[in-house]
């Protein structure tokens, strides 16, 4: 039983590498399509933007599906929206091809991060939940390690290969879920989900967390969203306008940060929530952050751009997968609406935080990341406040219960 446990995390594992393979290797590419359309910061941000604009709307509605319907037809969802826009993507000869892409992006992929976070609250004990999102968290690390250096290398010879070779990996990925892996939650807990209201009862769901035991927690992952993405949005640009950096160059920094938020997010995450605590780790990585931001203003070459970078990385990668194990732990309802509700409020930090950020960049270079630098701090000082080890709640753990016996 336990291999097969392991093999459906794998294959969850797998699944979250392709997914931000895709987006990972945006990141390094956008500035130069950017470029090639006639554009400039603005539409980067808004495109940018639109991506999360989506994912903010649609995650909770998927997570609420998976609730019903049970998590790998979701997920699959998600993987083939995922192939699909890949392929638009590297189609595109207009700006206005670029939006509609990365907006049916954020409609159909936005499934695939709640139901994968679901489906480790379903098959993993309270004790081992922090280990599991770890180990999501962890698979997002290495999209973001190949994506990147993938698409600076292939950028030389094109900008929309590395799109068309996604689209592939997708697709396989897809037959691989509806061969493989089983589902996590009983016909049982399914029913249950049927009784918690329609589609249009999604934002009064909302509002209603916000006032519930994980309320806190999704101000917290707004606030880490808006403040990582005051680094990645603006990144591209930043480096090309003061160092005149290229795709090459930009893929390689962002490959070794993929590399080390993977290592520390899969090996530590779960060891360090054990003996210290998740809310301890998420103040500690929010006062490192603070410091990560001030330090990357420092870098006047390109081995110091790595090293503040990568410092940077260091203090934040567990923050992801820890707070999305304290709202697993404490949600009352579904573990699909829960984790749909936190990916939904991340991606409204994506939506604002690439604005911002590029508003920002006209203004001043080094703008950006001060700003990201007091956001991080106005999170450590709410923690310090308000975040503190709370039990589990009865619903969720008997949700889990039995969902982990039976997956197990």
């Amino acid at each position: 039983m336990k291999k097969a446990n392991n093999r459906n995390l794998g294959l969850l594992f797998v699944t979250m590498v392709v997914v931000m393979l895709g987006f990972g290797m945006i990141i390094p590419i956008m500035p130069f399509y950017i470029e090639k359309f006639g554009a400039g910061g603005s539409a980067m941000g808004m495109l940018m933007a639109s991506y999360a604009a989506m994912q903010f709307i649609f995650a909770p509605m998927w997570g609420r599906l998976s609730d019903r319907y049970g998590r790998k037809p979701i997920l699959m969802v998600g993987v083939l929206g995922n192939a699909i826009a890949s392929l638009l993507f590297g189609l595109s000869t207009q700006l206005w091809m670029l939006f509609f892409s990365r907006i049916l992006a954020g409609i159909l992929s936005s499934a695939t991060l709640p139901t994968a976070m679901a489906y480790i609250g379903d098959s993993t004990s309270d004790e081992d939940r922090g280990g599991g999102m770890g180990i999501i968290g962890a698979a997002m690390g290495v999209g973001m390690v190949l994506g990147p250096g993938f698409a600076g290398w292939l950028a030389t010879y094109s900008l929309s290969w590395p799109f068309f070779i996604a689209a592939g990996l997708s697709l396989a990925t897809m037959v691989l879920i509806y061969l493989i892996l089983p589902e996590s939650l009983s016909a049982d807990s399914r029913v249950e989900a049927k009784d918690q209201g329609n589609w249009l009862s999604q934002f009064k769901l909302m509002g209603a967390a916000l006032r519930g035991p994980i309320g806190f927690l999704l101000l917290l992952a707004f606030i880490l969203s808006f403040g990582l993405t005051n680094f990645e949005s603006i990144f591209g640009l930043y480096v090309l306008d003061r160092f005149s950096y290229g795709p090459q160059q930009v893929g390689t920094i962002l490959t070794v940060v993929g590399v080390i938020s993977a290592i520390i997010q899969g090996g530590l995450t779960g060891p360090l929530s054990r003996r210290w605590g998740e809310s301890n780790i998420v103040k500690g990585s929010l006062l490192g952050s603070v410091i990560g931001f001030a330090l990357m203003l420092t870098a006047n070459n390109f081995g110091m751009v790595m090293l503040t970078v990568s410092l940077f990385v260091i203090s934040n990668s567990m923050l992801r997968p820890v707070i999305a194990s304290l709202t697993s732990k404490r949600a009352e309802g579904g573990q699909g609406m829960a984790m749909g509700l936190n990916n939904s409020f991340m991606s409204l930090g994506r939506i604002a935080g690439p604005l911002w950020a590029g508003f920002l960049l006209d203004v001043d270079l080094n703008y950006p990341y001060v700003s990201g630098a007091v956001v991080m701090l106005v999170g450590f000082i709410f923690c310090m406040l308000w975040l503190n080890q709370e039990p589990v709640s009865a619903g969720a753990s008997a949700i889990t219960r039995e969902s982990a016996a039976r997956t197990l």
